[in-house]
């Protein structure tokens, strides 16, 4: 009991349990349209961050099962999971066994760490399934004496060089030599990848040798326009949205209006979007 207790003491806050009594993520239909979901969380304050990590596990398995019930074994629209900063959301149960079967369900998963040691931390013996089950690896650049040495060694392996060595001994009768042969050296040394300049970057493909290319310029995307850095008219306001779906308090008073619809009306989706709790999707009533 009391291990029980100091795991669901989080919810003991109102605001908490406010957030998880109702359900407006529709994280199972995420496939079923076009759509797009952020989880914010705090980079200094990891308090709440498991409900991020319980979002993700419930997410891969709403959508497969979605997926497989539904859909024939596919979604209509791909599912791609954008995980930054992956090592402060902390673990997600059974990751080792979704990476390799989300992808038949058309979902993807981009995971970015600040090292490989971040996910051997916190995966333990199953970072390197994880990190085996990923088709394309990107190393954007480092320091982490693991990081490089893992990169060096079973990224990019060897390359064959000729080396030659020139002798000549002078004396009462001079001689001269020259001897050329072969060797193996790394592509690239652990600290040429610990030097390597920031606007340069290593992508290893599967199936194919790595390419060493330089980084996208984002200010080139013919999108740039619409974010943020941009024009400071495209940020985000958190708190615009939150008032506009502030759904009433426990106490508060509200008018509740009984709409009649005709049975015949309906099909089988929009009873279930009826039947749900959220009724703020624009999307359920097009």
């Amino acid at each position: 009991m009391i291990s029980c207790g100091a795991r669901l003491a989080p919810f003991d806050i109102p605001q908490l349990r406010e957030i998880m009594s109702y359900d407006e993520l529709e994280l199972d239909r995420m496939g079923d349209r076009r759509t797009a979901t952020f989880f914010c969380i705090s980079d200094t304050d990891s308090t709440y961050n498991f409900l991020v990590a319980l979002a993700f596990s419930q997410m891969f398995n709403l959508l497969c099962e979605r997926a497989d019930n539904v859909h024939g074994g596919r979604l209509p629209h791909h599912v791609r999971v954008l995980w930054d900063e992956a090592a402060n959301t902390g673990q997600v149960p059974g990751l080792e066994k979704l990476v390799a079967v989300i992808r038949s369900r058309e979902v993807s998963l981009v995971l970015l760490y600040q090292q490989l040691a971040q996910c051997k931390a916190i995966y333990d013996k199953n970072a390197e399934t994880i990190l085996g089950n990923m088709d394309s690896v990107i190393f954007l650049g480092g320091r982490e004496a693991s990081t490089i040495k893992e990169i060096s060694e079973n990224w990019l392996g060897k390359s064959t060089i000729s080396m030659q060595t020139d002798g000549r001994t002078r004396g009462q009768s001079e001689s001269y030599s020259q001897n050329i042969q072969r060797l193996g050296r790394e592509l690239m040394t652990p600290s040429e990848l610990a030097t390597m300049p920031g606007d340069r970057c290593i992508l290893q493909l599967r199936g194919l040798p790595p390419f060493y290319s330089r980084k996208y310029d984002l200010k080139q995307h013919p999108n740039y326009k619409f974010t943020a850095e941009a024009d400071k008219k495209n940020a985000f306001n958190l708190d615009r949205l939150i008032n506009r779906r502030r759904r009433p308090g426990p106490n508060e008073a509200c008018e509740v209006y009984e709409v009649d619809v005709p049975a015949e009306a309906l099909t089988e989706e929009d009873e279930d979007i009826l039947n749900y709790d959220d009724l703020d999707d624009p999307d359920a009533f097009v």
